[in-house]
């Protein structure tokens, strides 16, 4: 068995991003988010576009005002300047100018004083203290020079790094296309959520919650639903997966069992296996394998063209390992494979063990849960009820998994735990 860190390198080491000539789409802005931006950005205008006020206020002449106090300086009001008007006068000695937040700086002024600071009588102001020079002045450029980098490749754009291109004008933008991501499950028990069950029979779960966990980290699922546990059907199946996906995930078949064929299935089909099983608990069999990169066109594996690079996971059927060993290798692999340039390791965190954990010491042990924030400490709250690898029901609104390593058999209440985030 490999370790769970030696096995993650691997994985790592296989994913190639997407190519940043090849695999780009053009969106619109309001379609971009959480996508991956594929080519920097820069912008042809300044920020600010103009110097302009911080406050609301008067524009003065620094050199006017700036031995106003007890004794007040008068100054002579010429023009009022609303945020969007283009001011028409210039401010000369013993002037000043009534202007709003975000208002241009007439020409001659270079300081702003707060309204505050201020009594106004008329067409007269009362500078009732000395502002510092140019205060409460934004600068022309002092955010943003045009014609520098705004925002780099490589980055997920969120509602922040929308705004900024969209005061960018910015419209359209060139982002990676996203993964795609086969996902079936196999098994001659399971059936459909929509299937009346009959004895011996198990609800598929694995590909709804794959489906779910692909979205999230980014990529587009393509389900290929039950595909029984007869040879024929799953090499079939796996060759119109590699054939049109980027990642192809499986549930069950890679343990021992008699009807467990998904390697020697990828292993006729020109794939090569190099994870077989992890030293990890749940999640023990794990399969990752690859196929051969940029096939021509006339190639095909089993009649299905592969132009591409694939990356195969073949996942536990036990629906507690299959979460688990998306959440600490899959998910990593599909966001790196993105070409998103970080981010995309998984979040380790030490907090503090609200309960007692045990394992066995025999394999790196994963224990899920629930962080709460305790008097300002997070604190990990194990769930209730078994931590079977085939129980599902007591994984529901869990958003950690503790670790407890090798070797490791208990961790008391109280005490230190590093625990792998996976969801907010």
């Amino acid at each position: 068995m490999l370790s769970v860190n030696d096995a993650e390198a691997i994985i790592l080491n296989l994913v190639q991003p997407l190519d940043a000539q090849r695999d780009i789409e053009v969106v619109d802005l309001l379609t971009a988010n959480n996508r991956i931006l594929a080519t920097p950005v820069t912008s042809l205008l300044d920020f600010p576009h103009w110097d302009n006020s911080a406050m609301d206020g008067y524009a003065v002449r620094y050199e006017d005002v700036q031995h106003a106090s007890a004794e007040p300086v008068i100054l002579e009001i010429i023009e009022e300047i609303t945020a969007g008007y283009q001011p028409k006068s210039t401010v000369q000695p013993g002037q000043a100018a009534r202007i709003f937040t975000g208002a241009v700086i007439p020409a001659g002024a270079d300081t702003i004083v707060i309204q505050e600071k201020t009594r106004r009588e008329e067409n007269r102001v009362f500078i009732l203290a000395a502002p510092q020079p140019q205060e409460f002045i934004r600068h022309k450029a002092s955010f943003y020079q045009a014609g520098t980098s705004l925002l780099p490749a490589g980055i997920r754009l969120n509602a922040a790094e929308l705004a900024v291109l969209a005061m960018a004008q910015c419209p359209q933008l060139n982002v990676y296309r996203r993964p795609r991501v086969a996902i079936f499950s196999t098994g001659n028990e399971l059936v459909t959520p929509d299937q009346p069950l009959q004895p011996g029979q198990i609800v598929d779960s694995n590909q709804y919650a794959l489906a779910a966990l692909v979205k999230e980290s980014g990529a587009e699922p393509i389900l290929l639903g039950i595909i029984k546990d007869e040879p024929d059907a799953l090499q079939e199946a796996i060759a119109s997966a590699i054939a049109k996906a980027d990642i192809v995930i499986s549930s069950g078949g890679v343990s021992v069992g008699d009807y467990d064929y998904i390697d020697q299935i990828l292993e006729s089909l020109g794939a090569k296996i190099h994870i077989r099983t992890v030293g990890m608990k749940p999640g023990k069999p794990l399969t990752v394998a690859t196929f051969p990169t940029q096939h021509s066109s006339t190639e095909a594996i089993n009649g299905v063209c592969n132009p591409h690079f694939a990356l195969y996971f073949g996942l536990p059927g036990n629906p507690a390992a299959v979460l688990v060993a998306f959440w600490r290798f899959v998910q990593s692999a599909i966001k790196k494979f993105s070409g998103v340039t970080e981010g995309w390791k998984p979040i380790f965190v030490k907090v503090r063990s609200h309960n007692e954990l045990r394992a066995d010491g025999k394999r790196e042990t994963y224990l899920w849960g629930k962080l709460h924030l305790i008097d300002g400490i997070y604190e990990f709250h194990k769930a209730g009820g078994s931590h079977s690898s085939g129980n599902l029901i007591n994984l529901a609104q869990t958003n950690a998994l503790a670790i407890l390593p090798i070797g490791q058999t208990l961790i008391s209440p109280g005490e230190e735990v590093e625990i792998l985030q996976v969801s907010n």
